[in-house]
């Protein structure tokens, strides 16, 4: 039972809230703030969900997104990762981890003004597919 209930626990939608921790200290979590350590932290979390067979969540599948989305924001075809791809256009490590935050936040908007759309089209589909019926 206490086995049941840890993993429960464990494979919870968080991801978004320790990034948020992680914004607001990020010397806590890093060490320093960088945009490489933030990468390695965050291969290191899905890594361990993943050793403990842990299904991926809703947030790590859309976080899985953020590669494509950065190299289309870039217009980058290259197989440069996003963390490099962000450095890339960063002063350094620290200015790399706070377009990270941002750039990141954008993602979010964006994905949210997306399913806002898709729901849009499913009600008025659902609307004219009840007309059509009665």
């Amino acid at each position: 039972m206490l086995k049941n209930n840890y993993q429960n626990s464990i494979s919870q939608e968080y991801l978004y809230q320790i990034l948020e921790r992680i914004k607001q200290k990020p010397a806590i979590f890093l060490g320093k703030s960088s945009l490489t350590r933030l990468r390695s932290f965050l291969d290191g979390y899905m890594g361990a969900r993943v050793d403990l067979g842990l299904p991926e969540t809703q947030q790590e599948i859309e976080f899985n997104q953020f590669q494509e989305w950065i190299q289309s924001r870039f217009k980058i075809n290259s197989s440069h990762s996003w963390d490099s791809i962000i450095l890339f256009y960063s002063e350094d490590e620290k200015d790399g981890l706070n377009k990270f935050f941002q750039l990141f936040e954008e993602f979010c908007t964006e994905k949210i003004k997306l399913q806002v759309q898709v729901n849009q089209i499913q009600n008025q589909h659902l609307k004219e597919t009840l007309v059509l019926e009665k």
